[in-house]
């Protein structure tokens, strides 16, 4: 007899499933406060639920995470998961612990069909979507985990990015279950500031979630023009910089937090020249946009043929947007040594895109933009990275 497995649901989903056993909602949120805050697995242990309820679970449900195929641990104590999901795919979560907090940064999709020129899973190709459930699996293994491997009792991950593999609001209808799980007092009990969404720009989806779940919200921008962003941000040529910008305005009217944060790849005679730096205080101050700019060492890969920004040029970069009273920041690389930095997560993807030959076409990339006025900016041509 098929079982469904229980991380699929929020409460909400997993009492109706409880209503077709014939149990009342408190029975869901006891099973839910077993499942996600105790991270039991057998019904057996689940002392405080009916013995009629646990023999119906046992013939119609189980709580099942994700194989794991390989950890690996960083000398600076990030941990990397490798989960198998089936069909020749695999997706990554990486743990990363700093002195107040713990982040987990979860992957939302089995490849990505985005294919921004700097990230080694769009790269990859997409193979599908995850389920709700194997989203919430894995938090919900990596939180029980840390639990047991640390030695501790009181929770261990305190901040949810859904920064991995994928484009979280491509797949929307499993994501925004998942959230609510993740946000559930009942369950892991996380603060709207701490849980993220990074989205390319979808739009229509920044609207809706926040509608239905605002959370904190990071916004892959990379370029401070459209000609630009088109190249290293496929996704811009459907949702040019304007038109997300008028959407992470609205945005903030539901968002916990009062400002947007930009996520800003530093790449090597691509992005980060001080005409871009201009340009991007330029766009700041003709929106009025609160926001934050999250500056992030590239992290290469063959693939890419593109290079990390010098780390002088990144700080000048960064001066020069806090200079012009933007809050900037300067990502802390982590997980190096085990390819867990951003920008590095890549699974195995068994690719229904044909990503490969599609980027192979692309290789081509803005190398020196002309210096102009700084007011106004052209891109050099594309200059061919021989590959």
């Amino acid at each position: 007899m098929t079982t469904v497995n229980l991380l699929e649901f929020d409460l909400e989903g997993l009492a109706a499933f409880c209503e077709k056993l014939g149990e009342k909602r408190f029975r869901a949120t006891q099973l839910f406060r077993w499942i996600h805050q105790r991270g039991a697995s057998d019904f057996a242990q689940m002392t405080d639920l009916a013995k009629s309820l646990r023999e119906k679970l046992a013939t119609t449900a189980r709580v099942e995470a994700l194989p794991v195929i390989t950890q690996h641990e960083s000398t600076d104590g990030t941990i990397k998961w490798l989960f198998d999901v089936g069909d020749g795919n695999a997706v990554e979560a990486v743990f990363i612990p700093e002195g107040d907090r713990g982040t987990l940064c979860v992957s939302s999709q089995a490849g990505c069909a985005v294919g921004c020129r700097f990230c080694s899973t769009g790269h990859q190709g997409f193979s599908r979507n995850l389920r709700t459930g194997e989203i919430t699996a894995q938090l919900w293994f990596a939180e029980h985990f840390l639990r047991q491997h640390l030695k501790r009792d009181d929770r261990v991950i305190s901040n949810v990015v859904m920064m991995g593999m994928g484009e979280p609001l491509q797949n929307y209808s499993a994501l925004v279950p998942s959230l609510r799980t993740m946000l559930d007092d009942n369950a892991y009990g996380l603060s709207r500031r701490r849980v993220t969404v990074s989205t390319s720009g979808v739009v229509p989806m920044i609207d809706r979630l926040g509608a239905d779940c605002p959370v904190a919200l990071a916004v892959s921008l990379h370029a401070p023009n459209d000609p630009l962003r088109d190249d290293l941000v496929p996704l811009n040529r459907k949702y040019p910089i304007a038109e997300l910008l008028e959407a992470c305005q609205r945005y903030l009217a539901h968002a916990p937090r009062d400002f947007i944060t930009f996520e800003y790849c530093m790449l090597d005679g691509v992005n980060d020249q001080p005409e871009h730096a201009q340009q991007l205080v330029e766009l700041v101050r003709s929106t009025g946009i609160s926001c934050k700019f999250n500056l992030i060492p590239f992290n290469p890969f063959p693939a890419s043929g593109l290079l990390r920004s010098p780390q002088p040029r990144v700080l000048a970069f960064a001066k020069a947007l806090s200079d012009a009273g933007i809050v900037t920041t300067v990502r802390k690389t982590r997980g190096d040594d085990i390819d867990a930095a951003c920008g590095q997560l890549a699974g195995d993807v068994k690719d229904r895109t044909h990503a490969a030959e599609r980027m192979a076409q692309r290789r081509t990339v803005v190398l020196h933009p002309v210096r102009a006025a700084a007011s106004k900016v052209s891109p050099a041509p594309p200059v061919s990275q021989g590959h």
